[in-house]
Formats: C-alpha cells, sequence, structure tokens
C-alpha cells in the first residue's frame, strides 16, 4: 500500500506527484495526513513569505451579471436577487478609505456587466493609478475578450483574477449554460498571462458532479499554468439556482488542497477564502495554517455587502472596515502571523 507521507515528502521535496498519487492522496487522506501535510505546507509558506500575510482591499463593484452559471446566486435569471451597481466616485470613496487604513491593494470585483465598458473601466483604473500610484490594481470581471484586457493592462491594471472553476471540460459542461464555453475560459487565462498581468485561477471544491480524478485535472493544470494565486473554497449553494439542494463542499478537503497546492508551486500567492470562513468561523485562519497566505478584507459600502450574494450564507460584516481590519490583525497575530500593507506581489515570475 502506497504510503500517504511518503507522497508528501515528495510534494515538498521536489513540487509535484504524479496523478495516480495526487488521487490517492485525495481519496485515502486522514487526518493525520492533513496535520503531515500541514506541518510541510506552513514550512514552505514561511520559507518564502516568511510569517506575513497579505491583505487586498476587495470592493464588489456590481451585482448585475449577463451570465447564468448554475451555481450562482448572481445568474441573470435569478429575479429575486438584488441588483446595484457602484459609481466611479464611490469606487474611488472605497479606494480612499482603503488606503488609509494601509491597503495597497485593491480588487474590483463583479458580474460580467457591460455598463462597465472599456472605456469606463479605463478611465476608472487610471484614475486609482493616479490618484495611488504605489498601490496595485486587480480586476475580477469575468471573460472578455484580448483586447478589452490589453486596454485595462495599458490603463494601470497589474492582475486579474479569473477562477476557471474547473479544469475538466465534461464537469465545466455541467456547472454552465451552453451559452458558455469551456475553451472560451482558459483561452482568456492564457490571454491574461501573454499580456503581462500577474493572473490569477482557481476552483471550487465540492460542486455536484465533482469527483476526486476532477481535483487531479485542477492540480495538474495550476502545475503546468504556474499562475500568480489561486483562489478555491468550498461550493456553497445559494437557494435560487438549481443546485439548491446540494450540500456545501468539505471543509477538510479545501485545507488539505490549499496545503497540496502550497507544496506544488512554492511562491504562489494562496486567499484564505471569504467561502472558507463562511463553512467555519475559524475559516480563515485554518487556511493561513493549512498554507495560505492573502486575505482580502471587504471595503464595499455597507449598504451593499449583503446584495452580493452569489451563494447562501456570504460571510460578511456590517463593521466599517477600519474596525474589521483591526479584528482581523488580532485574530492571525493569535496564530503566529502577522498582517503586512505592502502591495505583496507573487514571487512567480510570467
Amino acid at each position: 500500500m502506497t504510503n500517504l507521507r511518503d507522497i508528501i515528502d515528495k510534494l515538498y521535496l521536489y513540487n509535484d506527484a504524479s496523478d495516480s498519487e495526487l488521487y490517492t492522496l485525495i481519496c485515502d487522506r486522514d487526518e493525520s495526513t492533513d496535520e503531515y501535510l500541514f506541518n510541510l505546507s506552513r514550512k514552505v509558506q514561511q520559507k518564502v513569505y516568511g510569517n506575513k500575510v497579505f491583505i487586498r482591499g476587495l470592493i464588489e463593484i456590481t451585482s448585475f451579471c449577463k451570465n447564468n452559471c448554475f451555481y450562482c446566486g448572481l445568474q441573470r435569471d435569478n429575479e429575486c436577487a438584488k441588483r446595484y451597481r457602484l459609481s466611479k466616485d464611490e469606487i474611488l470613496a472605497c479606494c480612499g478609505q482603503g488606503y488609509d487604513l494601509g491597503f495597497r491593494t485593491f480588487v474590483l470585483q463583479g458580474g460580467e456587466d457591460s455598463y462597465y465598458t472599456d472605456s469606463y473601466l479605463c478611465g476608472l483604473i487610471s484614475s486609482i493609478k493616479n490618484d495611488y500610484p504605489d498601490c496595485a490594481v486587480t480586476l475580477s470581471l469575468g471573460e472578455k475578450s484580448y483586447n478589452s484586457y490589453k486596454l485595462l493592462f495599458d490603463a494601470g491594471a497589474d492582475r486579474y483574477l479569473l477562477r476557471h472553476e474547473t479544469a475538466s471540460k465534461e464537469l465545466y459542461e455541467k456547472l454552465h449554460p451552453s451559452s458558455m464555453s469551456y475553451e472560451n475560459r482558459m483561452d482568456c487565462l492564457k490571454n491574461l498571462k501573454s499580456i503581462g498581468y500577474q493572473t490569477g485561477c482557481g476552483f471550487m471544491v465540492g460542486p455536484p458532479f465533482q469527483e476526486a480524478e476532477h481535483l487531479v485535472i485542477d492540480l495538474r493544470f495550476i502545475k503546468s499554468f504556474r499562475p500568480h494565486m489561486v483562489g478555491i473554497g468550498p461550493f456553497i449553494p445559494h437557494h435560487n439556482t438549481r443546485f439548491k439542494n446540494y450540500s456545501h463542499g468539505s471543509f477538510d478537503l479545501t485545507l488539505f488542497l490549499l496545503g497540496l497546492i502550497r507544496l506544488m508551486l512554492p511562491e504562489v500567492l494562496l486567499p484564505a477564502t471569504t467561502a472558507l470562513g463562511t463553512v467555519d468561523p475559524k475559516g480563515k485562519e485554518k487556511g493561513i495554517l493549512s498554507g495560505a497566505n492573502v486575505i482580502m478584507p471587504n471595503l464595499s459600502p455597507l449598504d451593499v455587502r449583503s446584495k452580493y450574494s452569489i451563494y447562501d450564507g456570504k460571510l460578511y460584516t456590517n463593521d466599517e472596515a477600519g474596525e474589521a481590519l483591526t479584528l482581523l490583525k488580532r485574530h492571525i497575530k493569535s496564530i503566529g502571523y502577522e498582517i503586512v500593507t505592502s502591495r505583496g506581489d507573487s514571487k512567480i515570475i510570467n
């Protein structure tokens, strides 16, 4: 019988393992295997980044979306969704508040909303970079053409997050309508990297129809693509989607996969996502202790946070950003880590 610790040791020493070994780890892991992995993933995390946890100021600019992804509460046909759009002035005010608190990266996230044209976004990005030249601007606004991505990059955008959700074409087509294309999603990621963005991808853990072999495909894709950031989180159902009666994905397996990704890509930026904190009250801290090193506090206006409802129970706070950051720093310090306010660029080279 394969010794799981031997496979983990191989990942630690060589940053890779065979597909069959990864499959075995995912299927046969237990509590002792998890702890063995986390000891090594923390060792790698701290060797590369020390005990630093980077913060990004998340601004959820719109809850409108043209797509109908089967798992997302923002899907176009959800007539019960509460829709909003932030104005340029509102977004810049969020940046100003975040800058005063020490944030040096702003993440503009939203559904695929045609209201925000290339021209609008270029003007917005230019304004942010002019006002805060020492800050990075990250976009997470879905699929766009090569030319659109290039315009936004030339306007000053530094990073782009586009979760691929699954690297299996078969599973992708079970989670998305026929109007969406697995090939286009993958082409978008390649385009982003070729343009020069620091590029992030990511996947759900435990959506309907996902099997262990699908997770191996995700890990293999991430290893070959070498993104600068990987965002993963457990699937959480939304009551106004076709997947409303499915259970949420495994929290423990998500932590385990964070540890594997840290060993496979030691220099990657790895968020402890909001979904982790939604499933478990200590989710973000446990994510850090599994190998993650990024947290994205919400800088969105208080009155729209509950409207960005991509899944049920999404963790958000009614605290002002300063109060939330003070509390976060205290929690992170309690597990031996330190929140830092630098841009925290990835050490992976394009």
